[in-house]
């Protein structure tokens, strides 16, 4: 049989560095005040997370906010993890209706667009179905991004997901982009963010790191 043309299926439907760029959108204040399909503190441990592991992969990102002299600057820790990067501020709430993000996305060369917002509904949804019209394969981080309900996050995905948007959360992302543990210039710094942001695993890696330290087994540079 020939190779699948789904181009969600196979190896070629996998991210990497290389073939993919992050957005993420609108995660200030006000907009992380009115999340309640989770709770906004885990929802944005996830997005640094997930920002924390484009970084470490190279992978192109780019930040963005709406109206931040009303609804508030980017919340800092997301900030903190690309600090020499100036937001990019919209009126637009549709992203993709701001010819500087589409111009940036084009600048990558990148056809796999990743992406998480506030709010799943409307500043998510908008944006992912624009994209997939143009186009690009569009990757959406549900538990990077949160609704004004548990109904709205969970209909945006629904309403995202048909119009043909793959959905993942951070820790996937994470995973996908080092696909490999013997990528030991990568595995130092992605063990860092499981033991920084992933709660119960994280705990379980460290006192697995602990118990090989102990036995005298060398650990990839920067665990």
């Amino acid at each position: 049989m020939g190779a699948s043309s789904n181009t969600k299926t196979g190896l070629d439907a996998l991210l990497t560095p290389s073939n993919c760029a992050v957005i993420l959108i609108d995660h200030q204040p006000f907009q992380v005040s009115g999340v309640q399909n989770t709770d906004p503190a885990l929802m944005i441990n996830n997005v640094v997370m997930l920002a924390k592991s484009a970084k470490v992969f190279g992978v192109p990102t780019l930040l963005t906010t709406v109206v931040e002299e009303r609804g508030g600057y980017l919340i800092k820790p997301l900030q903190d993890v690309f600090p020499e990067q100036k937001p990019l501020n919209r009126t637009t709430i549709n992203t993709w209706e701001d010819t500087r993000v589409v111009d940036w996305v084009k600048k990558t060369g990148r056809k796999k667009l990743v992406m998480a917002a506030l709010w799943t509904e409307i500043c998510l949804a908008f944006p992912v179905i624009h994209a997939l019209g143009e186009g690009y394969e569009v990757y959406i981080v549900t538990d990077a991004s949160g609704g004004v309900s548990a109904e709205a996050h969970t209909m945006a995905i629904h309403r995202m997901v048909q119009a043909g948007a793959v959905p993942l959360t951070s820790a996937v992302f994470l995973s996908e982009l080092q696909r490999d543990w013997a990528r030991e210039e990568t595995a130092g710094q992605v063990s860092q963010i499981v033991l920084e942001h992933m709660g119960a695993v994280g705990t379980n890696l460290a006192w697995e790191l602990q118990l090989l330290r102990s036995n005298g087994i060398k650990l990839p540079p920067g665990v």
